[in-house]
């Protein structure tokens, strides 16, 4: 599709979200074009770029899931982060990160830190582009004579030629069993505002509704205060995180060549696979690594009705194993099971009721018909982002899809776009004027959520606005981005 003509005075480009995915594409982009005559204004409430949600938390507990080593942001410097952290003097805030073998897990919150730093940093040094951090959220889009018009929360106003949709993750909804105590002081719909849990008294009896990353952040933050009472977590498989059982892991099994157009025929592609490493003496997580990284062309050859068969039927299974806890989180979660602290239930919630002020919950059992009744005086929802519904929820992607011009797809993971990140509209044309990047743009790529296939979607996305940019001033010359120098390599084996 050819878009509308670049302007030739200095192109305004809105980033919508400054989360992880909106700050990364913010700065590759000022990496790339430092000399381009250009406007990036980037639209987040918050304080610190690079936090959203995944990384806004404050609690001390809370760490990335992923080595340090493996959060990559640049191409030709992968392990960057990992350096940064240990030459910046982080480590000796936080000497807990360090686990075995010399991995780093560090908390959640120093990941934005950084992050933000280096967008800051990047932003200086671009002498062209004048960059801006707009403290407010973007109510409303609409598409104009001359590229789009952004009404801000205050009805302040913004002109753009350029959007990129960085929403990123919305808040969880409440299961329709716990729509009829909405409202009650203890239970908690959402975990992750700073001080959701402080309802929790010492003693109170828990239930989590929902298994995996979330549940262990939440019991390690109320052990970290003091709680003492018993916790019980349900989901309808009982699935948690598989703990970790590789230091380094590397990809192994080809799913690309000859996709599996059925899931019954990927499931079988993949147990021969975990055969052939078991073996070969490799790691479960080889073949998981595979499978990530070439998800785009597993999730591409699957026909629409097995895509939702994957969604309904196998999705829970894969999240298990993709998303590891952090292992200090693992292993205070098997501590606390080991010692009767946390049981997991492989249950469905049927029914939930005030009961003073506590709760009667009403749980079937997996495989059983009967229902057992269980009272809790607290209830926190660990049920994960609601995707499905973000269209409707978040204004300014409805007021785009009330125009026609964004809609939601159709396996509820976010919006509709194409390979190249491009908003398909509902005549089903692609804009390459209005883009998203990160979770919501899973339909078309299959696995965007890590971080290492967010980096390198949102890497994809600066490349393209980038060029678009180029049409005005000069053609960009060089696909690699590279990372600033925080010390040589060899230090952190020093140090």
């Amino acid at each position: 599709m050819t878009g509308p003509a670049v302007p030739q005075i200095a192109p305004q480009i809105a980033i919508v979200g400054g989360g992880f995915t909106g700050a990364a594409v913010a700065l590759y982009l000022l990496q790339k074009t430092p000399s381009v005559r250009a406007s990036i204004e980037i639209f987040e409430p918050g304080t610190v770029l690079g936090a959203g949600l995944a990384y806004a938390t404050p609690d001390p507990e809370h760490r990335i899931n992923v080595a340090a080593a493996r959060m990559a942001l640049f191409s030709d410097d992968p392990t960057h982060f990992d350096r940064w952290f240990h030459l910046s003097g982080e480590i000796k805030v936080d000497p807990r990160a360090v686990v075995s073998e010399g991995r780093t897990y560090p908390r959640r919150a120093v990941f934005a830190r950084y992050v933000d730093g280096l967008l800051r940093a990047a932003a200086r040094e671009a002498d062209q582009i004048e960059f801006r951090h707009t403290r407010r959220r973007v109510e409303q889009i609409a598409r104009s004579a001359d590229g789009y018009r952004l009404r801000l929360e205050g009805n302040e106003t913004r002109r753009a030629d350029l959007v990129v949709l960085a929403v990123g993750h919305p808040t969880p909804a409440l299961p329709k069993p716990l729509r009829a105590v909405a409202g009650h002081l203890r239970l908690i719909g959402n975990p992750w505002p700073v001080d959701a849990l402080q309802p929790i008294r010492p003693t109170d009896r828990i239930l989590i509704v929902g298994t995996g990353l979330t549940m262990g952040d939440v019991v390690a933050s109320l052990r970290a205060r003091g709680h003492e009472g018993a916790i019980t977590a349900v989901s309808r498989r009982g699935l948690t995180p598989r703990p970790r059982t590789a230091g380094k892991v590397e990809p192994l099994g080809d799913f690309a060549r000859e996709p599996a157009r059925t899931v019954s025929t990927l499931l079988r592609q993949v147990r021969v696979a975990l055969r052939d490493a078991k073996a070969a003496g490799r790691p479960w997580e080889d073949v998981v690594d595979a499978l990530r990284q070439q998800a785009t062309a597993i999730w591409r050859a699957l026909p629409a009705p097995e895509k939702h068969r994957f969604l309904r039927h196998l999705r829970p299974y894969w999240d298990a194993h993709r998303y590891q806890a952090a292992p200090q989180i693992d292993g205070l979660v098997v501590r606390e099971r080991q010692k009767g602290g946390l049981q997991i239930l492989a249950a469905s919630l049927q029914s939930v009721a005030p009961d003073g002020d506590g709760f009667q919950v009403a749980l079937r059992p997996r495989g059983q018909a009967e229902t057992v009744t269980e009272r809790f005086d607290a209830i926190v929802n660990c049920t994960g982002p609601a995707h499905d519904s973000v269209v409707r929820a978040n204004p300014a992607l409805a007021s785009l899809a009330g125009a026609g011009a964004l809609q939601a797809d159709e396996f509820g993971l976010g919006i509709e776009t194409d390979l190249e990140a491009r908003v398909i509209d509902r005549d089903g044309t692609p804009n390459e004027t209005l883009l998203v990047v990160g979770p919501l743009a899973r339909s078309a790529y299959g696995e965007l959520m890590g971080l290492p296939q967010v980096s390198w979607q949102t890497h994809q996305v600066a490349e393209q606005v980038a060029e678009w940019l180029g049409r005005s001033e000069r053609q960009l010359s060089s696909p690699r981005i590279p990372a600033p120098s925080v010390g040589a390599p060899e230090r952190r084996a020093a140090g």
